[in-house]
């Protein structure tokens, strides 16, 4: 089906049917088709994908719906998502602006009152995606319980099905699993997470206000967010001054912060190959040594 025509439905499925004045492509991620769309009534963001994996643009409206409703930080309006055996697409707020001087401070803010959003366990109510990897769920009393099952062991699995988990890998991998209690703390709590939390999953609206877009929620430590932050950069000291002044930092999370990128090494590993294989094995001798 042509773009055109998705658009045309997209906007009829939210009960727009003026007329639209004019789309075009905008960029920034890998996965999706976007696009600004400019109708008589109002501008949208539409994502668009052909064969898309089950419940795709839901989980990602189910997450933005989350962050919402904590209150505590901005999230794009979701507008309607609709998906077919042959494509699906997500309407959400087309939100535009400049940063200011006071952005960084008030996304730090932000994240640390969302992280205050507690919830009944560790993990969440589905299943979901981060990219385009399946992400497990379900609910766990034990965050390095959840860590291991929900986190660790699927992305080793999958770096096995594709064929980059070679065996000193793997061994490696094995022994860090059976020691996690050594360096996650015994006990913390479900903080709300955006869980996908990069540079490139913030953007600024009006006024310069900080949005978060493209999540993968659960409710897990809330360390493990701010030390992806760290991993690619995206965050100016500010952000961490800000965030600090409400939830200080830990005296173990140095010590743990790499343990916590180890899954997004992991990810990166599965979406694009032994390009991060080298980094995942520099966090494995931090912790298991060269044996």
């Amino acid at each position: 089906m042509k773009t055109e025509t998705i658009i045309a439905e997209a906007l009829q499925h939210i009960g727009d049917s003026s007329a639209i004045l004019q789309y075009k492509r905008v960029y920034g991620g890998d996965i999706n088709e976007a696009f600004f769309v400019q109708s008589e009534r109002q501008p949208y963001f539409v994502k668009i994908r052909h064969s898309l994996p089950p419940r795709f643009f839901q989980c990602e409206a189910t997450g933005l719906e989350t962050l919402r409703k904590a209150n505590a930080i901005n999230v794009p309006s979701v507008y309607g998502v609709k998906e077919t055996n042959d494509y699906g697409f997500l309407i959400l707020e087309w939100i535009e602006g400049e940063e200011t001087s006071k952005t960084a401070e008030q996304l730090g803010y932000a994240v640390a009152r969302l992280h205050q959003c507690y919830g009944p366990s560790f993990g969440f109510v589905e299943d979901n995606y981060i990219g385009l990897l399946p992400q497990k769920n379900g609910w766990y009393e034990n965050w390095v319980d959840y860590y291991r099952e929900c986190r660790l062991l699927p992305q080793i699995e999958l770096a096995e099905q594709k064929g980059r988990m070679p065996a000193r890998r793997r061994n490696k991998l094995e022994k860090l699993l059976a020691s996690l209690e050594r360096w996650l703390p015994e006990t913390c709590s479900p903080s709300l997470l955006h869980g996908d939390l990069w540079g490139g999953n913030w953007i600024v609206g009006a006024n310069g206000v900080p949005y978060l877009i493209d999540p993968a929620v659960f409710y897990g430590h809330y360390e493990f967010e701010i030390a992806f932050t760290e991993l690619f950069g995206g965050f100016p000291s500010r952000f961490y001054e800000a965030y600090n002044e409400i939830m200080p930092f830990s005296s173990g999370y140095h010590e743990r912060k790499q343990l916590y990128q180890l899954f997004y090494l992991l990810v990166h590993l599965n979406l694009f190959g032994e390009t991060y294989g080298s980094a995942v094995d520099r966090v494995l001798r931090r912790y298991v040594g060269d044996n």
